[in-house]
């Protein structure tokens, strides 16, 4: 069965959602929050290796923290689905397990 794999840091400070690419398997969902959202965005260096992790992975992030940190849902990569917190919830439903890279 799949994991859901919730990055909550920065990937421009952190090295966590490098951990979570090596270690997810395909057809794992990872779910951008908080301060992990900065990944999903176009135009940063990340952008081209985010939309590749979108074909292999269920890429998502999570609107509220994209709005807290005054970034436009219109503008995350390509195969990232912008999600709710009842999305949010509907992952952890939907997955046999949550890992949560801190």
């Amino acid at each position: 069965m799949s994991t859901l794999h919730t990055v909550n840091k920065s990937p421009f400070e952190r090295a966590n959602l490098d951990a979570c690419l090596g270690h997810a398997l395909p057809g794992d969902a990872i779910l951008l929050i908080e301060d992990g959202v900065f990944a999903a965005m176009k135009a940063t260096n990340l952008a081209a290796r985010m939309t590749d992790a979108a074909k292999t992975f269920k890429l998502y992030a999570l609107a509220a923290d994209l709005k807290a940190r005054g970034m436009d849902p219109a503008n995350v990569v390509d195969g990232c689905t912008v999600v709710d917190y009842a999305g949010f919830v509907d992952l952890a439903a939907a997955n046999s397990a949550v890992n949560a890279w801190l």
